[in-house]
């Protein structure tokens, strides 16, 4: 449940240099936590359902670092971290974006809240490494907004799904002051036929242990959703780094297979809401 809130927050972040910039206002260059080496910090709470499909929610702590070391960028991607290693270029038009990924997985391994589906057996946590890669065009409709679409591609290297995750996205951000900001995401998971049977299949063993009718997932486009996500910083000057109140709304449906699943279809719901609140720290 932390995707859509860790991805979200590093939106704010990492497009804030641009926030902290327009002319004539804040410190002159060289005075801008942004110019060179930072890293925010934060902790929220997160409600959201206790696994793909659930209609069982839950609150649960939300860890956030991200920063930039040495030119490197880094960012959740919940849990876990994905980084930028192409440096972005002052005044660009257009910035690459591409590096490793590494995260885990918790879907179904513990807290499940229904009784059936927790006869089903708990699963395994998935440790998925890959990759991302994509682009930011900056300047679209103004002076400090960007339009950023990327892909992340990993595969499971624990042995739980064994399969691979396949997760494009398109956001656009805008400042609205000095010390405030919004942006709008869509986004979608595509998962291979490995994945789709871990955790949306139920065997002939799992019909006998909760009573479900049996059912052989495959692979597909598993959701896709819609994320607002809004960022202000509490003194007003995202320039000088400090705290900043992070607030995210996001909507996912889920599709084919993962929705028809008895898992869905009968105990939980295709429709996933998720909401989070944060306070963060830049230094």
């Amino acid at each position: 449940m932390y995707k859509y809130a860790l991805a979200a927050t590093s939106l704010f972040v990492a497009s804030s240099p641009v926030l902290a910039q327009p002319e004539g206002q804040g410190p002159p260059r060289g005075e801008n936590v942004f110019d060179g080496d930072y890293v925010t910090l934060g902790v929220g709470l997160a409600v959201g359902p206790s696994y793909d499909g659930s209609d069982n929610y839950r609150i649960n702590p939300l860890p956030v670092i991200l920063g930039s070391v040495a030119g490197i960028d880094f960012e959740p991607r919940g849990p876990g971290l994905a980084l930028d290693v192409i440096p972005d270029r002052d005044g660009a038009k257009v910035d690459f974006i591409l590096g490793p990924v590494g995260r885990a997985r918790f879907e179904r391994n513990s807290g499940i809240r229904d009784d059936v589906v927790r006869d089903l057996g708990e699963l395994d946590v998935a440790v998925e490494l890959g990759a991302v890669g994509g682009l930011k065009l900056n300047r679209v409709f103004s002076r400090f907004d960007s339009l950023t679409a990327q892909v992340d591609l990993v595969w499971d290297v624990a042995g739980a799904h064994e399969g691979q995750v396949i997760s494009p996205s398109l956001t656009y951000f805008r400042p609205i002051s000095r010390g405030a900001a919004v942006s709008f995401s869509i986004s979608a998971d595509h998962v291979d036929d490995d994945y789709a049977n871990y955790y949306f299949s139920v065997s002939p063993a799992g019909t006998v242990a909760s009573g479900l009718p049996t059912f052989s997932a495959t692979g597909g486009w598993k959701n896709v959703g819609a994320s607002v996500f809004g960022a202000i910083d509490l003194d007003g000057n995202a320039a000088n780094g400090g705290f900043s109140v992070i607030l995210l709304g996001n909507y996912s449906r889920l599709l084919g297979d993962a929705k028809r699943s008895p898992i869905t279809s009968i105990r939980g719901d295709a429709n996933q809401y998720f909401g989070a609140i944060g306070v963060g720290y830049t230094f």
